[in-house]
């Protein structure tokens, strides 16, 4: 009887000492790492679609208000001379001051697709022509200022760095001059920085 029950003790001893201590251990979760990109709130981009299409010169400043809403001011001159030139359907403003308000659909800072609302103050040429009933024509030239409102939509993706490049377009309604095209349009793949 002795040996069943030191063979008992022996083997209850074994057990209880072959079990690892249920001891859990937190590894220090490794914070996520903080990019360019992430903390700045300024961005200055260049409309390199215009710029090579079109030779006009469109520069943009943006400045994120929170991780889901920024607004932008963007310039547009027209370089190219109309006479020489074949633009006059793409483009029929010389110059015109744009500012936007854009809401991002992402968890990123000012990242991702988005819609804006504009405001657009131009300054241009309108062509009109006037056909007679001899079948010849004659075409007049005005000058307008006049300001729009309208919507857009795009995406805007930016490097850890900084860099960024912004898909967008946009349409609107110009309101006050007769002479000014009834609907602009605005396209643009702009490069630029965050800083």
């Amino acid at each position: 009887m002795r040996k069943i029950i030191t063979s008992l003790f022996l083997i209850t001893s074994l057990s209880v000492f072959s079990q690892e201590p249920n001891v859990q251990t937190t590894e220090a979760a490794e914070p996520d790492p903080v990019y360019h990109r992430d903390i700045t709130k300024n961005e200055i981009s260049i409309g390199a679609l215009n710029l090579v299409a079109f030779g006009a010169l469109d520069i943009a400043y943006e400045r994120i208000l929170s991780p889901n809403t920024s607004w932008a001011v963007e310039a547009f001159i027209l370089a190219l001379n109309r006479d020489n030139e074949d633009v006059a359907e793409a483009y029929r403003k010389d110059f015109s001051l744009t500012g936007k308000f854009k809401y991002f659909f992402s968890e990123r800072s000012a990242w991702g697709f988005y819609v804006n609302g504009l405001t657009m103050i131009s300054t241009g040429e309108n062509d009109e022509t006037f056909f007679r009933e001899d079948g010849s024509f004659r075409t007049e030239t005005e000058n307008y200022t006049d300001l729009a409102v309208g919507f857009g939509l795009g995406g805007k993706f930016v490097a850890k760095q900084g860099l960024l490049l912004d898909l967008n377009a946009g349409i609107g309604r110009n309101l006050f001059n007769s002479e000014a095209p009834t609907i602009i349009g605005q396209f643009g793949v702009n490069l630029g920085y965050r800083f």
